[in-house]
């Protein structure tokens, strides 16, 4: 390996160099197009303060856009021998203006340059998977409306309790995901912070000018005190993975729910044989291996905030080199969740609804508050009409009566799917349009 940009005429054992540098050269790829964006702003400000020239200015600022347009076309590598993506950038600066690409990292350090490309990717990362978010709950919501007089069972500690619709199921998992924007959005607020300029966590003699770069970058605020700046490493990932982890539980419960209902025991829902699984012995079976699955990995993304409290939790301030498995945790985290939130969409678009679960008298039960409540609307008092209800059950005399009449806000007679599309769009925009 050759010596890194760090060295000082000295080069690391390879031993050491393989084991230091870890997974960077893969995952650093994510970071590419942040990292040039970050170095675009930063060499604006520098030529702003007189450490470079006009003509220094444009000859890195061309030279960075192609290497820009080399990341979006995927044809952008990290060499072999090169440490990670900052590295790879200034070398290639450097081959093609020598002493002018060696200029770029004036003012700063790559403590902060990472930091700072890893809130622009969070930020980036915020917005996709707002909007995967929003895909998957206009279909819940379509799907509520679509089957709101549909009525299921509702189970309290797994046992038969009320009557339930899907409108209800549906709606329920759709408003829950509102929850999970909104610790998105608060996520948000703490990555939208630069910390660019904080350098190695003590500052600059550099007169550097951060309001600038805040501006370029397009952040709403700044880390003002640069050791707060650098001890926002860790904390930044952990809340956008504690919103990671509440869009898991979230999906991870309905994929609990669904692997449920599809069973032939319950047979609420179904999918075309195309989309589920077989046995290798068991040739009728038509396996959830799908939801299973999503569920598997959600319980998975909905560790990462532990790991990365154990990771940090005992750090004292300052840059440590612990940090760099933060990427490792988080990034994989990432991928994993947005496939599970695309592919419970496409899931979604291809079920069925059972629309007549409660004709099988199994399920007669579930109507005993709404005749417990029918005749406390008839004049008796609450607990003597539990009583007597409970009577006829025990003696198997109970007649169900299958009709409900619920209209309050949020039962099943008042969905309130206007009310809760509200709730999202205000949510859902204030992430996507947050300026």
């Amino acid at each position: 390996m050759s010596s890194p940009l760090w060295s000082k005429g000295t080069s690391a054992h390879q031993k050491v160099a393989r084991f230091t540098q870890g997974y960077d050269q893969n995952l650093d790829l994510v970071l590419a197009k942040h990292d040039i964006d970050g170095s675009l702003a930063h060499i604006k400000m520098l030529c702003s303060i007189g450490l470079l020239t006009q003509k220094e200015l444009d000859l890195l600022s061309f030279e960075l856009m192609i290497i820009r347009e080399e990341v979006v076309t995927k044809n952008f590598i990290i060499e072999q021998d090169v440490e990670d993506v900052h590295s790879q950038i200034e070398i290639l600066l450097t081959r093609k203006l020598g002493d002018v690409g060696k200029k770029i990292h004036s003012g700063r350090s790559r403590n902060d340059q990472i930091i700072t490309d890893i809130k622009l990717y969070l930020r980036e990362e915020c917005r996709d998977i707002t909007k995967e978010v929003r895909a998957l709950f206009d279909c819940l919501q379509r799907l509520s409306e679509q089957h709101k007089d549909v009525l299921m069972p509702g189970y309290t500690h797994g046992q038969v309790a009320m009557p339930s619709s899907f409108g209800l199921w549906f709606g329920a998992y759709s408003e829950t995901l509102i929850d999970d924007l909104q610790l998105l959005s608060a996520a948000y607020a703490i990555i939208n912070q630069n910390p660019l300029g904080s350098a190695a966590g003590y500052g600059s003699s550099f007169p550097i000018d951060r309001l600038m770069t805040t501006q370029l970058l397009g952040f709403e605020t700044l880390h003002y005190n640069v050791i707060a700046a650098q001890m926002s490493r860790g904390k930044t990932e952990l809340s956008f993975a504690f919103a990671l982890a509440s869009i898991a539980a979230t999906l991870g419960k309905f994929a609990a729910d669904c692997c449920l209902y599809m069973c032939p025991n319950f047979g609420f829902i179904s999918f075309p044989e195309s989309l589920c699984t077989g046995s290798s012995i068991m040739p009728h079976k038509m396996n959830p291996d799908v939801w299973e699955l999503i569920r598997a990995r959600c319980s998975r993304v909905q560790s990462v905030p532990n790991e990365i409290t154990q990771l940090c939790n005992h750090l004292p301030h300052g840059y440590h080199r612990d940090y760099q498995l933060l990427k490792e945790i988080l990034f994989p985290a990432i991928g994993q969740l947005r496939e599970c939130i695309n592919m419970s969409e496409f899931m979604l678009s291809h079920l069925n609804v059972n629309q007549h679960i409660l004709d099988d008298p199994k399920y007669d039960h579930l109507f005993t508050v709404e005749e417990v409540n029918r005749r406390v609307l008839q004049g008796i008092p609450f607990r003597d009409a539990y009583t007597s209800v409970g009577k006829e059950v025990s003696e198997g005399t109970f007649t169900a009566t299958k009709n409900h009449h619920h209209t309050h806000i949020g039962s099943m007679g008042n969905l309130c799917t206007e009310e809760i599309r509200a709730k999202m769009e205000k949510v859902s925009q204030a992430l996507l349009n947050p300026h």
